[in-house]
């Protein structure tokens, strides 16, 4: 038993490198559209619509490659969180699959809903100190605007995606995607309900590669 495993982990540390090689980097920045309103205090951001244009306040986007990629397993739960009658994060992007609890921090009801296509529900009204956590699974790819029919005011969004690989830009538009197979994909960036700007891609094995989505002319 002994004189197989050795040849076997020979084996193994001999790949690894190769595999580690074979994963690459995205980097690069999205031109973000200027604030249109006051901003946002302490960088606390927070979801506007405006002409029907559902987006974020300050800008944000979301880059995502998308492809043909292994199937991977469940994505683990993610929380979007009912603090200050407010939704935390305010934007939310996530894969398909992804079971979602919405924990309610605040010393009074909640009532979240959604009626947009990919999910439509409604989790009733729920106390801070309600368990189980009201959740639900988003397993249809688009976009998810979430509301509470007690406070008005209080706007969230979840971006599903069918695609493991995502990031979230900084206030600057600057982004860094990892771990990404070879391969030929289109890459995405997401700015609001009616903004996607995406560019086609060829990974190799070779290095990382640089994407800049610049404003539209």
């Amino acid at each position: 038993m002994t004189h197989c495993r050795v040849p076997l982990l020979a084996l193994l540390l001999a790949v690894l490198p190769t595999v580690l090689r074979a994963q690459t980097t995205i980097e690069g920045r999205v031109s973000l559209p200027k604030t249109t309103t006051a901003p946002v205090v302490n960088q606390r951001y927070e979801i506007v619509s405006k002409g029907g244009i559902v987006a974020t306040n300050p800008p944000l986007a979301v880059v995502y490659l998308e492809g043909d990629f292994p199937k991977s397993p469940t994505p683990p739960v993610a929380q979007l969180i009912q603090k200050e009658l407010a939704f935390v994060p305010a934007l939310l992007p996530l894969r398909v699959g992804t079971k979602v609890e919405f924990p309610n921090l605040d010393d009074q009801y909640h009532n979240i809903f959604s009626y947009s296509p990919p999910k439509r529900f409604d989790l009733g009204r729920y106390r801070p100190d309600e368990r189980p956590i009201p959740s639900q699974v988003f397993d249809v790819p688009g976009l998810v605007t979430l509301r509470c029919d007690i406070h008005e005011h209080m706007r969230g969004i979840v971006l599903v995606l069918a695609t493991p690989h995502f990031v979230m830009t900084d206030v600057a538009g600057n982004f860094r995607l990892t771990g990404l197979p070879p391969g030929r994909y289109t890459l995405k960036a997401w700015l609001d309900s009616k903004t996607t700007r995406e560019q086609a891609v060829e990974l190799t094995a070779a290095g990382n590669m640089r994407v800049d989505f610049p404003a539209s002319p």
